[in-house]
């Protein structure tokens, strides 16, 4: 079995020119060392897979190089690498110190290349200083670091620093190519992209990807076999997702999520990646921001088609629903029901909005849409000539006249009715709250009618007819679920001189509510008495409120009023109210 070499190691840069994605640096020391103007302590700072080591090791040999070595030339004897991880202590440093002292036997220099230099203890630190800061002419420190916070502010002071960016996707995806060109790999381009997005800018962490997938799926890697090897959600999850939730199909919605969760993807990962393909439509939607778009080119047309479908408003609330339900994933205690609110949350903006905006339309245009019917909008007649206001006005006199006259032929009025309508000239609106209120209050203005009160009957009736009248419709309230009407009636029993009935409450909000209610109640027993002079009369006591115990103070007051032997046992225990 041949020995496998990983394609990190295998197609490591052995120039500046090969080195991806750090262009200002390379040039930055290639004209160092063609001017002579290197210094002597460097700091590679940055992100971890991005070139630092390789960088050091590069310019270690270059600076070694005359013109006269052979291609395979590493100058091994000039070069010493240390692990700062391991080799963090003050002995280390100062076995470090003496080397330096010697000059090299080959070549013009010697390069120690400290790598994970913020591994280095305090003290190790300070013993390494005046070093750093004077060495011999034949030597060149160069530290490596993904942490340049944790090292002591004299030691960079003392270094020239490089901070390597991380990799953009587009050039780790464009040197995978090269790389799948070398193996013989045939590669879609949005296996590719997948790739080095899951590199998250680190070049020797796309090409573990690589080889990793590579071994899966053969000498054909497609989109599909990345997803299912690197266990990440696909582009069209996200495009199915959308496309139900443009629709308003929840049922549809839910049972995808559902599929989701059952291939093993986290919710948070799906209402994340939610958001992130939002945001991604929203570029697509403008021509100048559409570089912002990381993905393949086939995926950008299919971005491109679907942005057409969603609106902007429709993107930013989106955007603004799976972000919020992205911050509140981790303290909820139910997270799967988070989600799937929020999935019916943005199924449910583009109806709402719809009906919304369907001010020609008493039902929604979507019902017709759905039906296979065109809707065909109308208007709203335009207020022109006041005819109409008073033809209205003769009609609802008219039929409010015919109600009175019902009335009168009921209990046998010999002389016509008198009517007194109050007429409104005013007009409003139908589509306001304030104009739904002038239009009810113009209703109850119309309805408002003074009859002679010397035809309406007036029999007699006792207190006792009068009680039983009352408990009757106390029972209707409870029957109807009135509880609390009914229970205020039950407070005081009526008392009847005449035709006046005399109430007492403990207090004016039970006044105020039975005021409220007080035209059904006398409706009520002015008719089952057949007597249309009855009236009520309502007083507030607020002695007889202090009947009611509210506090536990006033409870234990009540009960000790009917045993004083509870007080005593209070004081014998020693309870408290």
């Amino acid at each position: 079995m041949e020995h496998f070499v990983v394609s990190a190691r295998k197609y490591r840069p052995q120039t500046f020119k090969d080195v991806v994605g750090q262009q200002a640096i390379t040039n930055t020391l290639l004209n160092a060392i063609e001017n002579n103007h290197l210094a002597q302590a460097l700091l590679f700072t940055g992100p971890r897979g991005v070139g630092k080591t390789t960088c050091a090791r590069i310019l270690a040999k270059m600076i070694n190089s005359d013109g006269s070595e052979t291609g395979d030339e590493d100058f091994a004897f000039n070069i010493f690498e240390l692990d700062a991880a391991s080799n963090n202590s003050v002995d280390d440093i100062r076995s470090l110190t003496d080397q330096v002292r010697i000059p090299p036997q080959v070549g013009k220099y010697k390069v120690y290349i400290i790598d994970e230099v913020h591994m280095l203890s305090q003290a190790a630190f300070n013993a390494f200083l005046k070093t750093l800061e004077e060495p011999p002419k034949h030597c060149i420190f160069i530290l490596a670091t993904t942490e340049k916070h944790k090292i002591i502010p004299t030691i960079l002071s003392r270094c020239q620093i490089f901070d390597f960016k991380r990799i953009t996707v587009k050039d780790a995806k464009g040197y995978l190519k090269y790389i799948a060109e070398e193996q013989g790999v045939t590669a879609e381009d949005d296996a590719l992209h997948i790739i080095a997005q899951k590199a998250d800018g680190a070049m020797r962490d796309a090409l573990s990807i690589f080889d990793r997938v590579v071994s899966f799926s053969g000498k054909n890697l497609t989109r599909q076999a990345v997803t299912e090897n690197l266990n990440v959600l696909d582009y069209e999850t996200y495009f199915t997702s959308t496309d139900l939730i443009l629709e308003n199909k929840i049922p549809e919605l839910l049972l995808q999520f559902n599929n989701t969760l059952s291939k093993g993807f986290d919710g948070h990962h799906f209402i994340a990646g939610l958001a992130s393909h939002f945001r991604d439509l929203l570029v697509s939607k403008t021509p100048e921001t559409i570089e912002l778009l990381e993905v393949g080119e086939q995926t950008k047309i299919k971005y491109l088609e679907q942005s057409k479908k969603a609106s902007q408003e429709f993107l930013m609330h989106g955007i603004n629903l799976a972000n919020d339900c992205d911050l509140k994933y981790k303290t909820s205690k139910n997270q799967r029901l988070l989600v799937e609110l929020c999935l019916m949350q943005l199924a449910s903006i583009t109806h709402d909005g719809e009906k919304k905006n369907s001010k020609h339309y008493i039902i929604p245009a979507s019902y017709f849409r759905k039906k296979g019917i065109t809707p065909i909008p109308i208007t709203r007649p335009e207020k022109t000539e006041n005819v109409s206001t008073s033809n209205e006005v003769k009609k609802e006199h008219i039929q409010t006249t015919e109600k009175v006259a019902e009335v009168a032929d009921k209990f046998q009025v010999k002389e016509p009715t008198k009517i007194v309508l109050k007429q409104d000239s005013k007009r409003s609106s139908g589509l306001s709250l304030k104009s739904i209120r002038a239009k009810k209050e113009h209703q109850i203005k119309q309805m408002d009618v003074v009859i002679n009160e010397e035809d309406l009957p007036k029999e007699p009736f006792t207190e006792e007819a009068f009680i039983k009248t009352w408990n009757a419709y106390i029972d209707k309230l409870t029957s109807d679920g009135q509880h609390n009407l009914a229970s205020i009636l039950s407070i005081d029993i009526p008392k009847v001189k005449g035709n006046t009935a005399y109430l007492e409450f403990p207090n004016a909000t039970n006044k105020v509510e039975l005021e409220r209610q007080q035209y059904n109640l006398l409706g009520f027993i002015r008719k089952a008495l057949n007597n249309f002079d009855i009236s009520l009369s309502i007083t507030v006591n607020e002695v007889l409120e202090k009947k009611y115990a509210y506090t536990p103070q006033d409870k234990f007051e009540k009960l000790k009023e009917k045993n004083p032997n509870i007080d005593l046992l209070r004081k014998t225990f020693d309870l408290d109210v």
